[in-house]
């Protein structure tokens, strides 16, 4: 008797599972390939451009400084002045590369979270006008032809 309640309750969840309707959406390929994404990531570049110049001709000048020091091509009595000319140097691009990330990384959380906004927007819409149950954002296994990924990413691009 037990074992026949079980299986009718079983096949009645299983009726109902039948008719959900799942989808699944891979946020890091969202945020990573969607026409926004890939805008935020053209202006954070054209944003930080001169930055990362500065740095790159910093490290150029911290690098030359140091092949002069270790040719020995420089007189004892400026040696001493150019290795604190270095070390001073080093210091300034460690201070600007730390800087240069931490503005960058602040820059692109701000992006990020605008785009995650978006498609959450555009998740909420598909999941209304397609009739969904539910959408998953992250799972340890998901069928390829429960991911949705694509059309939101279109949509993004629409918008």
């Amino acid at each position: 008797m037990m074992r026949f309640i079980l299986c009718l309750l079983f096949s009645i969840g299983m009726a109902h599972a039948a008719d959900l309707k799942i989808g699944f959406v891979d946020t890091d390929r969202v945020l990573r390939e969607s026409a926004p994404a890939l805008r935020a990531a053209k202006r954070l570049e054209k944003e930080f451009d001169a930055r990362k110049a500065e740095l790159q001709r910093v490290s150029a000048q911290g690098k030359s400084l140091q092949a002069a020091l270790d040719k020995g091509s420089i007189p004892e009595s400026e040696r001493r002045s150019r290795e604190r000319d270095l070390i001073k140097l080093n210091q300034d691009f460690q201070r600007m590369q730390r800087e240069f990330n931490e503005d960058l990384n602040a820059r692109r959380n701000e992006e990020l979270a605008g785009l995650q906004e978006r498609a959450n927007q555009v998740i909420r819409q598909l999941a209304e006008t397609e009739k969904y149950d539910a959408i998953l954002q992250d799972a340890i296994y998901k069928n390829p032809r429960l991911d949705i990924t694509d059309k939101v990413i279109r949509q993004l691009a629409d918008k």
